[in-house]
């Protein structure tokens, strides 16, 4: 347990104040973006939000298109045609059901096409500043490495690690994490070598 104080507390000092990639001016348009950015990195997702949010910035404008006008204007991202059909579907029932606003409740979210645990949860945590700590692939792999968690599954580790920090951190780790994930312990080839966690970390490369 020591140890794993140890690591969050460097973890936060390397990495404190970090916050998300994705650019966005309001609560639906993070939600939109981090429906996008699944198998997509934030540099090209931020690429395409440029644009689209410009033409069609909440709700109401997005629920007007059909999927297939949607389409052209995210394929640079994966899975394009399932994203636009989830994109106008969750538009939709935003306008419908809560005039356009997106619900501040983990269960509604995950109620809305295309939106599952992670995505609610960056939602709460980022756009709501309601205490959450979603697991994508990164915080997954750096937990695991780290020895913050040990589990095979995004709930496994969403749970292990909401028991080790304090609530009012979460949001915060999950960045501190994907961030760590992003600059020094990459899926292939992670950089041991120049990690301020290598003493205390149980999967160091030699």
């Amino acid at each position: 347990m020591d140890r794993q104080k140890e690591i969050l507390r460097i973890l936060e000092e390397i990495y404190g104040g970090s916050r998300s990639a994705l650019e966005y001016d309001s609560v639906y348009q993070l939600l939109v973006a981090v429906i996008l950015s699944a198998q997509t990195n934030d540099n090209q997702v931020n690429k395409i939000t440029g644009k689209l949010f410009q033409l069609y910035p909440d709700a109401e404008a997005m629920s007007a298109l059909e999927p297939e006008e949607l389409e052209p204007l995210i394929a640079t991202c994966g899975l394009y045609k399932n994203k636009a059909k989830n994109i106008v579907a969750t538009s939709r029932i935003l306008c419908r059901e809560y005039g356009g606003v997106v619900p501040a409740d983990r269960e509604k979210l995950m109620q809305l096409p295309g939106v599952g645990r992670k995505t609610a949860n960056v939602v709460l945590a980022v756009g709501f500043g309601i205490p959450a700590l979603a697991v994508d692939t990164h915080v997954q792999r750096v937990s695991n490495r780290l020895g913050l968690a040990k589990s095979t599954t995004p709930e496994q580790t969403e749970a292990q690690l909401c028991a080790l920090i304090p609530e009012e951190q979460w949001p915060d780790a999950h960045h501190w994490l994907i961030w760590h994930g992003r600059k020094l312990c990459a899926a292939q080839r992670p950089k041991c070598g120049q990690c301020p966690l290598a003493q205390l970390c149980p999967s160091v490369v030699e």
